[in-house]
């Protein structure tokens, strides 16, 4: 340090100075906005893997968890696996918790916000979600295989008035829900009234309080694969809509 002039460490220190100011200007610099990630009824977090993959890719924190759907009642799933998920990303720094959900996950988060509200200026996607219920569900609810493979859960997609999912109260948090409109299961796609995804039509995917909808021809097991969903998701996280000008070419892959 001998060989500094005073002229030298009067520039380091007018630097660090200013350094400081300008970290004191930003006080929400370094905060993170998370996203959970919440996979359907009978798969695991793997099947949301290029999801994850895609938003990490763009800036986001990712908690892309596994939860027991066929092992657990939905209030269960909400209350232990979904609140702390939620609890972890808040520890950690974030200051917006947004959610991603496929399928059955969608239940899951709307169960978890009947009790509970997610960080200011978080958003909810729903890739298609049995918010109505499905009627794939009434038509194998009754056959003991399916109760004993999808367990509980399974038994709570009806579309009946008094269903599980249609007794859910609304909830507050900006929802943007993505309908597909293709199928891979020509059969079941028979037991399901206008247009669907192979396991949920269009009208059941719908919510009222919903803040934005929109219909893409890709069929339920495949959504969350897509790359123009996973650009619907991005552009809903930032903008609280989605993007009806990508829709000039949603097919692609």
């Amino acid at each position: 340090m001998k060989w500094m002039t005073p002229l030298t460490l009067m520039l380091i220190l007018a630097c660090f100075m200013a350094d400081s100011r300008d970290a004191a200007a930003r006080p929400e610099q370094g905060k993170t906005e998370y996203v959970l990630i919440l996979h359907g009824l009978g798969r695991t977090r793997f099947s949301m893997r290029k999801v994850a993959k895609y938003l990490e890719e763009r800036g986001y924190k990712t908690m892309n968890i596994s939860y027991p759907s066929t092992a657990e009642p939905i209030p269960v799933i909400a209350d232990t696996h979904v609140k702390q998920a939620i609890e972890t990303c808040i520890k950690q720094g974030a200051v917006k918790v947004h959610v991603v959900t496929h399928s059955l996950g969608g239940i899951v988060i709307r169960q978890y916000l009947q009790n509970n509200s997610l960080p200011a200026g978080s958003r909810v996607v729903m890739l298609g979600p049995p918010n109505k219920g499905s009627e794939v569900a009434d038509f194998l609810m009754d056959f003991f295989l399916y109760r004993w493979v999808m367990g509980d859960a399974g038994q709570s997609l009806g579309t009946s008035e008094d269903s599980y999912v249609n007794m859910l109260g609304p909830v507050d948090e900006e929802i943007g829900v993505i309908a597909g409109t293709r199928t891979v299961d020509p059969i079941s796609s028979l037991l399901i009234p206008g247009p669907d995804d192979g396991k949920v039509s269009v009208e059941s995917t719908m919510l009222d309080e919903m803040t934005d909808f929109i219909c893409i021809p890709k069929s339920h097991p495949f959504m969350a694969s897509s790359r123009s969903i996973m650009h619907q998701i991005e552009y809903f996280l930032e903008n609280g809509k989605f993007d009806k000008a990508d829709m000039v070419n949603p097919d692609l892959s």
